[in-house]
């Protein structure tokens, strides 16, 4: 399974994000495509800012049993709790519906922890239930200020707690000097040089009487104790600090390293999210330029189908313009002394008083347009003019009859053919 730590290169920590989130096929996580780059920088950003946490694939269940891979960051975050730096171990699931919906946190507490009854945040099962979850808005929210929100949370009220050890006979360790307070200062920006001053432990065997101090680092993967009231059974308490003077050079030195870091931190981020900025604007230039790439080639095949349908229509008509100048070549033999006429021959005599009253139905159409201007112009007088229309009006109303009556001839002609033509059934 692909793994990938926090504290690895910016550039194998994209190289590793890009591999997953450009899988196609049954392969390919279920993520909007659109929402893969958001993702991208969101797990970027978070495996920057908490380099305790490690991203990778792997399958989750939904309470439907339904089993789907998806994203998951795993590992531990700090947590402060008075003035003590402890590492909490969650797992963070990215769903099919991030960003646009929270993704799911989970505490997972190893064999030496137990959560803690009747968390504010917190249920039996380690789901995390906290106010940033709950009013998650996208775009504004995002994994980085998740995982803040989480840790300043678990301070204030931690959920994992280490089980009691069961012991016997324990002597009272010795006193030991008081531990300097920090409640002035906030935990989260603490100084690393409080962070670096020496404990001593004090240990209790279950076989013996007696407590041996041991030196050891500061406590930073230890968990507060569980109190558990038992006449038989104690608990372990928190290692308490001892202070440790330290030479004003020295702390100068690392106030120096600290400041001289969280700058050069905050540049590389600026930068990095300008870089984000300049990139995001130039796919969506590209993505601008692929969607009119697409449309100019469908314009394109569109003006060539044209050309080809008026090359096609072109060589139509020139086909049928060599066959009209042949038909002329052959038959134009002295049509300019033909009567216009005796042009068109009707087939029958019906056809032929058809054409008659046809066309003197239009001449007389054409006369009454021109008594019409003449009356308007004031050529004629208005009595001569009524005289000519009525005369004209009940010859053409004549020839419309007549027109009219030879048509339904001609239907009735026509019908009868077709009966003759077609064949008897019985």
């Amino acid at each position: 399974m692909p793994i990938i730590t926090g504290a690895q290169t910016s550039h194998a920590s994209a190289q590793f994000l890009n591999s997953v989130l450009s899988q196609r096929g049954p392969n390919a996580l279920p993520y909007d495509e659109g929402m893969k780059w958001s993702i991208r920088q969101h797990l970027l950003t978070l495996l920057q800012d908490f380099p305790g946490l490690q991203v990778k694939t792997a399958n989750f269940t939904h309470n439907d049993g339904r089993t789907v891979n998806l994203l998951q960051a795993d590992g531990t975050i700090p947590m402060y709790f008075q003035d003590v730096k402890y590492n909490i171990p969650i797992v963070l699931w990215l769903l099919e519906a991030y960003p646009r919906n929270c993704p799911l946190v989970y505490v997972t507490p190893t064999r030496d922890m137990i959560i803690k009854p009747r968390h504010t945040y917190v249920d039996a099962s380690g789901m995390v239930n906290i106010p940033y979850l709950q009013q998650w808005v996208y775009p504004r929210s995002n994994l980085v200020e998740l995982i803040q929100s989480t840790s300043l949370l678990f301070g204030q009220d931690p959920p994992l707690y280490s089980r009691p050890a069961v012991v016997t006979h324990l002597r009272p360790p010795p006193p030991l000097p008081p531990t300097p307070s920090f409640h002035g200062m906030n935990p989260m920006h603490a100084s690393t040089s409080a962070a670096a001053s020496a404990s001593v432990v004090q240990t209790a065997s279950p076989t013996a009487n007696s407590f041996s101090p041991i030196a050891q680092p500061p406590p930073r993967a230890l968990y507060p104790p569980y109190t558990q009231h038992s006449p038989t059974a104690t608990t372990t308490a928190l290692p308490l600090q001892v202070p440790r003077t330290e030479s004003p050079a020295e702390v100068f030195k690392k106030n120096a390293i600290n400041a001289l870091s969280e700058r050069v931190v905050r540049d590389t981020s600026a930068l990095l999210r300008q870089s984000h900025t300049e990139m995001d604007g130039l796919f969506h230039t590209q993505a601008l330029l692929n969607q009119r790439a697409e449309q100019v080639e469908k314009g394109f095949r569109e003006m060539q189908q044209e050309r080809e349908g008026l090359e096609q229509q072109l060589q139509l008509l020139l086909t049928n313009t060599d066959v009209i100048e042949s038909w002329l070549k052959i038959n134009d033999r002295g049509m300019m002394d033909v009567e216009i006429d005796d042009v068109f021959e009707p087939t029958d005599a019906l056809s032929k008083q058809m054409l008659e009253c046809t066309s003197g139905d239009l001449a007389i159409e054409d006369i009454l347009y021109s008594l019409d201007r003449a009356v308007r112009d004031g050529a004629i007088p208005v009595d001569a003019y009524l005289k000519h229309v009525r005369m004209l009006s009940r010859e053409q109303f004549m020839f419309r009859a007549t027109t009219s009556k030879i048509r339904q001839l001609q239907t009735h002609s026509h019908v009868v053919n077709m009966a003759s033509r077609s064949p008897y059934v019985s």
